[in-house]
């Protein structure tokens, strides 16, 4: 039996899972990295940390099977899209902290060059809004304030690099520097029609083209690697896709028209629309779903910027839960939120507002609030930014999406799926598995390396699925709905 193992690279954490050839887990390993905050509005990660985490998770699954590491054929790779790391050409180590998606430092210049009338130039090459969600701003942010680490970019010592794009660089000791289009589309960088880095875009930030790796296919081989000697031989590293897209892919959302969430730290809703760019004309971004065999196909995405991330605040910053788990019990303790609503803009708001400057809020609150109904109002927040995203999403594309495909870790919150379910008005399906974002990766190195030999035999593949119908009537819905949007527009 072939089976391949995947490396997830996520904001909280990262995971080392093992795969037999039908996308079946057979084990995984988890360690989490620390969230560093510098100053109000600032998110890094420790990217040598990173690393040594990847190091831990395989060599903890080559541990316990150590027998069955023989019959590994490859590797892939899925990561948390926006973040990026400059790091040294020479020793692959990082030069400052990664700069997670999360981070605003790079608003100040998005607004210059908003001001500029450069705005419709970025959307109209890369599908994408001149936010500094994406990283081309905190790029240009980093260069300027840290005239050492320009320098070293400038001269060609460093390297700058999407997550995917360090670790292959890591794992394949400075061999292979190469990213694939999901990736390299997320970085105002890349032109989404042309399939390449962009001359224009590069010099309007100030980044030297040559410091961007090689893009390559998703389904591409990035090199081989033994992994530091954990692998008893080396592999090849095939299937590289930023998370959002591998979890679509995974999905086996092939059909235009077919839509996913993902439910994460923030929230990807993304809907495809095929073989040819569709152009937003609202608060939706252009997406590469993927690229096989260079032909591309494309989605509309609505982004979440505070999703279960939202829960790690409650646990983290304000101590009402000790684990994720408790929300669940605690939002069944009360028959409703009593009119309370947390609106998570704590990193501005995204789809369809777009709004950098928004700050978190709760509304509605009476001496009668208690800590249930907060917990209840933060689960509530998900469901009621994702139908605002779906209504998005069917306004620029006029696809109405029979139904909606979900993954991630709070997809077993029982209550937060039903209550979707409930909001967006038609079937939420649930796959029960838990490691999309790494099985789509997977799926894509399965079709390089010959496992697979088609989208249709991927499709094919055994899956659970759980399905949650709306259950509320359409006016109960509408109230809800009414006193969500009103807490939206005080906040705005």
């Amino acid at each position: 039996m072939s089976l391949i193992l995947g490396i997830d690279q996520s904001t909280s954490a990262t995971k080392a899972v093992l795969f037999d050839q039908n996308g079946r887990i057979i084990d995984k390993a988890v360690r989490e990295h620390r969230q560093i905050y510098p100053q109000s509005g600032w998110v890094e990660h420790d990217a040598e940390e990173i690393w040594q985490n990847v190091l831990a998770v395989v060599a903890e699954l080559a541990a316990r099977h150590e027998s069955a590491f023989t019959d590994l054929v490859g590797l892939s790779i899925t990561n948390q899209r926006e973040t990026f790391v400059v790091f040294d050409r020479e020793s692959g180590r990082p030069l400052h902290n990664a700069i997670v998606w999360q981070c605003r430092r790079g608003d100040a210049i998005c607004q210059e060059l908003g001001a500029a009338g450069r705005g419709p130039l970025v959307q109209a090459r890369t599908g994408l809004k001149l936010d500094t969600y994406f990283p081309a701003s905190k790029i240009a942010w980093l260069m300027r304030e840290l005239p050492a680490i320009a320098a070293e970019i400038q001269s060609g010592r460093a390297l700058i690099g999407t997550i995917d794009a360090y670790l292959v660089y890591r794992l394949t000791g400075g061999k292979v520097f190469a990213t694939d289009h999901t990736n390299a589309s997320r970085t105002l960088l890349y032109d989404v029609h042309q399939l390449a880095w962009e001359s224009e875009l590069c010099a309007l930030f100030g980044i030297p083209l040559a410091a961007l790796p090689e893009v390559r296919d998703c389904s591409a081989r990035f090199g081989e690697t033994n992994v530091e000697g954990t692998l008893p031989r080396s592999v090849p590293i095939c299937g590289v896709m930023g998370d959002s897209q591998a979890s679509l892919f995974a999905q086996c959302c092939f059909v235009p028209g077919m839509a996913k969430a993902t439910f994460g730290t923030g929230t990807s809703v993304l809907l495809n629309v095929g073989n040819q760019p569709q152009a937003s004309t609202g608060g939706a971004v252009l997406a590469l779903a993927w690229v096989l065999a260079g032909k591309p196909t494309y989605a509309l995405e609505g982004i979440i910027n505070y999703s279960s991330a939202t829960i790690t605040w409650l646990r983290d910053q304000l101590q009402l839960i000790a684990d994720p788990a408790e929300c669940e019990t605690l939002a069944r303790e009360v028959e409703d939120s009593d009119g309370v609503y947390l609106v998570p803009a704590f990193a501005g708001l995204s789809a369809p507002h777009w709004k950098s400057d928004a700050r978190a809020a709760i509304f509605g609150m009476t001496g009668h609030t208690r800590k249930a109904h907060i917990v209840r109002a933060a689960l509530e927040s998900i469901s009621y930014q994702i139908r605002d995203v779906l209504d998005m999403l069917q306004q620029e594309s006029g696809i109405f999406p029979q139904m909606l495909l979900a993954d991630g870790g709070p997809t077993c919150n029982e209550f937060l799926m039903q209550f979707t379910a409930d909001m967006i008005e038609r079937d939420l399906v649930v796959t029960n598995a838990p490691e999309s974002s790494c099985l789509g990766a997977v799926f894509a190195g399965m079709l390089r390396l010959g496992i697979h030999d088609s989208l249709e035999t991927l499709a094919q593949l055994p899956r659970e699925t759980k399905t949650y119908r709306p259950q509320r009537n359409t006016v109960e819905v509408q109230r809800l709905r009414v006193g969500w949007q009103t807490a939206v527009s005080r906040l705005l």
